[in-house]
Formats: structure tokens, sequence, C-alpha cells
């Protein structure tokens, strides 16, 4: 049966789909020794000759799926042309060519999610729904009026954890909205020290060590699955951001009397 190249290559576990069209448009698939760059192109993994970069596409028989605690200063893809330590660094072990979902910046550690599902990856990658809890680090404290404005103007929901001088904050919001946020908070007088994502959807990065992988169950992955079909994450995110913000206003005014 026909189908686009890029939900071939997806499929495969090569790269996600958006990634896949980004590699047709390059030039780096052919298909019966021809290249080929149009994304409306079709073929028949079963009867076409497909290669990507070079190499023969042969599609994974089984799909893997891993939660991986990425370190701090280490890229967010499987190798770096600068020579800085990647994700593949930390997957001893792993025969399955897998590829991270989403990005996490240089500096910032926490929860990374690879896989070979090219499916599950596009819909990961399009759910703008789909809240990210961090652990950030600020210079300096927030007052509640500026938790409530920050919150207001990027949907995030920010909670204090510990510290005063270096206060550690509890955000959760869409990915969309994570560089916004950062930006504020720098213009504010408040810069981001230090970052950890401790949740994607459902997922937890739990008591996972730094540079550590684990192996999702059949019912995270399913919960996931379900959370980027039917948007259930962002509707109680939101229920619980709309109660975090009465919760502080009623301690204020408490304080205030």
């Amino acid at each position: 049966m026909e189908e686009r190249l890029q939900k071939i290559i997806a499929r495969a576990g090569i790269a996600s789909r958006r990634h896949a069209e980004e590699m047709i448009t390059s030039g780096l698939v052919t298909v019966n020794g021809r290249v080929v760059t149009e994304l409306g192109t079709k073929a028949d993994e079963s009867r076409d000759h497909i290669k990507v970069a070079g190499k023969l596409l042969r599609p994974e028989s089984e799909h893997v799926y891993l939660a991986l605690h990425k370190p701090a200063e280490v890229v967010s893809t499987m190798s770096d042309p600068e020579g800085r330590l990647s994700l593949r660094e930390f997957l001893h072990g792993v025969t399955a060519r897998v590829f991270p979902i989403g990005r996490l910046e240089y500096h910032a550690s926490g929860l990374v999610l690879l896989t070979n599902d090219g499916d599950l990856a596009n819909r990961v990658l399009q759910a703008h729904h789909l809240p990210q809890t961090y652990q950030m680090k600020l210079k300096s404290l927030l007052t509640f009026a500026e938790i409530e404005t920050l919150g207001r103007a990027t949907g995030a929901r920010i909670s204090r954890l510990r510290g005063e001088d270096a206060p550690w904050y509890e955000v959760t919001l869409s990915e969309a909205r994570r560089d916004a946020l950062r930006n504020r908070l720098f213009q504010t007088g408040h810069p981001v020290e230090k970052m950890r994502r401790v949740r994607l959807g459902s997922l937890e990065l739990g008591s996972l060590a730094p540079g550590k992988y684990r192996a999702l169950s059949q019912g995270e992955v399913a919960k996931l699955s379900r959370e980027v079909a039917t948007g259930e994450g962002s509707g109680a995110g939101g229920a619980r951001g709309a109660g975090e913000i009465k919760r502080r206003r009623a301690l204020r005014k408490r304080k205030l009397s």
C-alpha cells in the first residue's frame, strides 16, 4: 500500500514526521534510486527501495519508549557536530534507533522522551496543549502579584517549592509558552539560574538519576497516547491552575489582615 514518504520514514523509527519532511526537502531521501524532494510523494515500503541519508530503510519490528534524565550541558540530540555530549552517550545497551521527542535546552536537565515510534512522536510534537512541569531556580523571590501576572501572561501555573535568597519554583505550562516565561522572568529581574523538567504530560521523572534511562510501561505509553489525542492533560491543568490562584489570593488576604 502506498503512503506518504514522511509517514513511512517516521514509522521506521528514523526520525519524527516533521524531521522526515525536512530530510525529504533537503534531498536526503531516494526512492528506487531517484532523489525525492516533494512532500506529497508516496511509496510502498514493501515494494520500493527507500534510502534515507544513504541508508536502506528497514522498519523497526518493535517500538521502544524510553525516559531519560538528561544532565545539564548535554545537547538534546543523538549527535552534535560541535563535539558536545549528546543523548547517545547515555543509552548504553539500547540497540534500537531511537530519537528524542521535543527539545530541552543545553543548560537544562530533566526528563526527555525517546522512541522509534514516529507516529506517537509526531502527535506529541503537535499536542500544543500537553502540559510540562519544570523546577526552576530563580535569582530572586517572586511576589504574589508577579506570580499572578506571569500566570495571566503565559498560562503558567507557578508555586514556590523552597528557598528565599535563591528560590526554587515549580512551573507547569505548555512548551510553546516556556520561552515566553523565561523572557518575562529575565525582563523583570528574576533570571532562571537552573531548570529541570520533571513531568511531560502524565510521564514523571521520579527518582531517575541523571544520565540514567528506563523503559516506559505499556500503561504509561497508553496514557500519553490518550492525552495527546484528547487533550485531557490540558483541561485538568487549567482547573488546577485556577484553584491555585484562588488559594494564593486567600493566603495573601489573611497575611494582610
